[in-house]
């Protein structure tokens, strides 16, 4: 297991600099491994203890809303991840189709590319502030997502 978090944190913070974004070949798979796993996990269990949230029985729910499809595009691996907008909307489905249903029934819809494209043009000057405001939304509807620890 230790082995296994060594290689994902390598993984992680492999250079990403001289990769051109939207390379032919990567499937949403890979970039979920390349750019996600490394804090996520490749079960999406996140790493309370690094703040890091669970994508299970939450990221749908989080995706579901106005709000938190706009947050989504803010979280700081989003953008940082140097991918195109194309790529960010594949990875996001990805992760929507392996995590985010409840009884194989999806609880968001697909990212497109000009959804990403205009969703990251909104001005999210606080994050962690902003993913408050999509828990209370989600509160506010009965629905309770992972934890996250950050103030």
């Amino acid at each position: 297991m230790r082995l296994m978090k060594t290689l994902v944190c390598a993984i992680a913070f492999l250079p990403v600099s001289g990769m051109a974004a939207d390379q032919p070949g990567r499937t949403p798979y890979t970039n979920f491994v390349l750019r996600c796993a490394g804090c996520h996990g490749f079960e999406g269990a996140g790493t309370p203890e690094g703040g890091i949230p669970a994508f299970p029985n939450s990221v749908g729910y989080i995706a579901g809303t106005e709000r938190g499809r706009t947050y989504m595009m803010h979280v700081p691996g989003v953008v940082g991840a140097s991918l195109s907008d194309r790529e960010i909307a594949e990875v996001m489905n990805y992760i929507l189709d392996v995590w985010g249903s409840i009884d194989s029934e999806p609880l968001a819809a697909k990212f497109t590319e000009a959804e990403v494209t205009r969703r990251r043009a909104v001005e999210v000057a606080d994050v962690v502030a902003y993913r408050r405001l999509v828990v209370d939304e989600l509160t506010e509807m009965g629905v309770t997502i992972a934890e996250y620890p950050w103030p």
